[in-house]
Parts: C-alpha cells; structure tokens; sequence
C-alpha cells in the first residue's frame, strides 16, 4: 500500500486547467520545437494539444507559446517566460505535495499493514477494534 498523488490547478470555476498531461506537453514543445510534434509524441491528436494550450492560455490571461508560421525556416513553437516560470512553480508545487502526502501517509497508516487481518481467518487487533 502507498500513497498517490495526483496534482493540478483550477481555475475560479473550479475547472482544471494545467496538471501533469499538459506540462508534459509544454516540456515536448520545449525539447522539440513544435507543438505538433510534442503532441505526436504523446499519442495526442494536435487538435487536441492545441485545445490544451489554448484552454491554458486563457485561464492564464497570457500566451503560453509562441508561434511561427513555416516557410523558408519552417515554422515552430517556443514557450513564453510565463509558461516556463508556470513549469517550474508547478513542478516545484507537485513535489512538495509529493513529499507531503508521503510524511502525512506514514503518520496515519504507521502500523497499519501489520494490524490488518490475516489470511487465516484469526481475528486481529485490526478486527478487534473495528468491533468496538
């Protein structure tokens, strides 16, 4: 048995917005360039990726990617200051909730495996106190 911790932000409606999915998806674009290939990457649909940063974008009030459009250079995507800054509070943020739910974990289950019923039908202490 362990703890899991699932992390991310909502907006004031309480819809969310940005989590592991869509960070991962900022990180591809930073490593390659372009969205649709971060997308790719993920086995996501670009309609999809695009849906995210455009939904994130919005949430934030600021661009979280800028665009160029192809031609001689071909085109790409890199993130803005704002969506790396956003990568690392948010990374910093899950760890830290992480870390937490782990100590919190170990302070309420301590014992706890080793209280559970056993297999042979003996009553345990575990048993015994839910009786109770």
């Amino acid at each position: 048995m362990h703890p899991v911790t699932r992390t991310f932000l909502c907006d004031e409606n309480g819809e969310r917005f940005f989590g592991a999915g869509p960070c991962r998806l900022l990180r591809g674009v930073e490593r390659t360039g372009s969205l649709n290939a971060a997308a790719t990457e993920m086995k996501m649909a670009y309609t999809k990726a695009l849906a995210l940063v455009r939904g994130l974008e919005k949430a934030l009030g600021t661009p979280v990617i800028c665009r160029t459009i192809g031609g001689k250079g071909g085109g790409g995507s890199r993130l803005t200051s704002q969506a790396k800054e956003l990568i690392e509070r948010y990374e910093q943020y899950e760890t830290a909730c992480a870390e937490a739910n782990r100590a919190i974990f170990e302070t309420c289950f301590c014992g706890f495996e080793k209280a559970a019923p056993s297999l042979d039908g003996e009553p345990s202490d575990w048993q015994d106190n839910t009786a109770r």
